[in-house]
C-alpha cells in the first residue's frame, strides 16, 4: 500500500498556520497538531511524565498535569534547558505522530502542523511544506490580542523563531495572510491541485 502523502505547515508565531489547519479540517482533511499533541503526552505518557520529573523536579506536575507557567519559567530563559526538554518531548510526539499516520493510511492526504518544522526535526517526516506567513507587524498585533501580551513580550517571542525568510527559502508553498484576509479560495485551489497530482 503506498503511504499517504504528507504535508507539513508551519509558520511563525501568529501567522495564521491554525487557521489554516482549521480551514483544511473543515474541508475533510486531518491534521495532526504537534502542539497541542505534545501538551497531552506530557500528561498522559507515564515514560515522559517520569522523565520530565527526573529532569526538572517533580514540583513541575501538580494535580492537574504539567504546570506550565513553571515550565515557561525554567526553560524559556535558558536555551540549554528548553533543549533537554525538546529532546525528551520530541522523540515522542514523532513516535504518537507515525502511529497516527499508520491509522490513518487508507488516506490520501495527511497534514502536520508544527511550528519547530526545521527547528525541531520534524521535516523529515512530511514530504512537502506549507509556510503560511504574515508580515511581522501583523503577526505581533495578532498574537497581542489573541495571548493577551504587551508588544515587547510577543516581540522576544518572535526573536526566538526561525525568521520566515528562512522557512521561505525551505518551502514548496506559501500562503500569505497579510491583512487578516485568509486566502480561502487559494487553499481550494492547493487542494484541488492536490488531488489533481494522484
Amino acid at each position: 500500500m503506498i503511504k499517504p502523502f504528507i504535508i507539513g505547515i508551519t509558520g511563525g508565531i501568529g501567522s495564521g498556520k491554525s487557521t489554516f489547519s482549521r480551514y483544511l479540517m473543515r474541508r475533510g482533511q486531518l491534521v495532526y497538531d504537534t502542539d497541542l499533541e505534545a501538551k497531552i503526552l506530557q500528561n498522559t505518557n507515564k515514560d515522559l511524565r517520569r522523565a520530565i520529573m527526573d529532569e526538572f523536579g517533580e514540583d513541575v506536575y501538580n494535580a492537574a498535569g504539567l504546570d506550565r507557567t513553571k515550565m515557561a519559567g525554567i526553560v524559556f530563559s535558558d536555551s540549554a534547558k528548553l533543549h533537554r526538554l525538546n529532546k525528551l518531548v520530541h522523540p515522542v510526539v514523532i513516535n504518537d505522530f507515525q502511529n497516527w499516520v499508520k491509522r490513518n493510511a487508507d488516506r490520501e492526504f495527511l497534514f502536520m502542523e508544527c511550528a519547530i518544522l526545521f527547528e525541531g526535526g520534524f521535516r523529515s517526516l512530511v514530504d512537502k511544506v506549507v509556510v503560511v506567513t504574515a508580515p511581522e507587524e501583523v503577526r505581533v498585533q495578532r498574537v497581542m490580542l489573541r495571548d493577551c501580551q504587551t508588544e515587547a513580550a510577543v516581540k522576544a517571542r518572535v526573536r526566538n523563531q526561525m525568521q520566515d525568510a528562512e522557512k521561505i527559502k525551505l518551502a514548496d508553498w506559501v500562503f500569505d495572510t497579510n491583512n487578516d484576509i485568509f486566502p480561502h479560495e487559494r487553499v481550494d485551489e492547493f487542494l484541488e491541485m492536490l488531488n489533481d497530482s494522484l
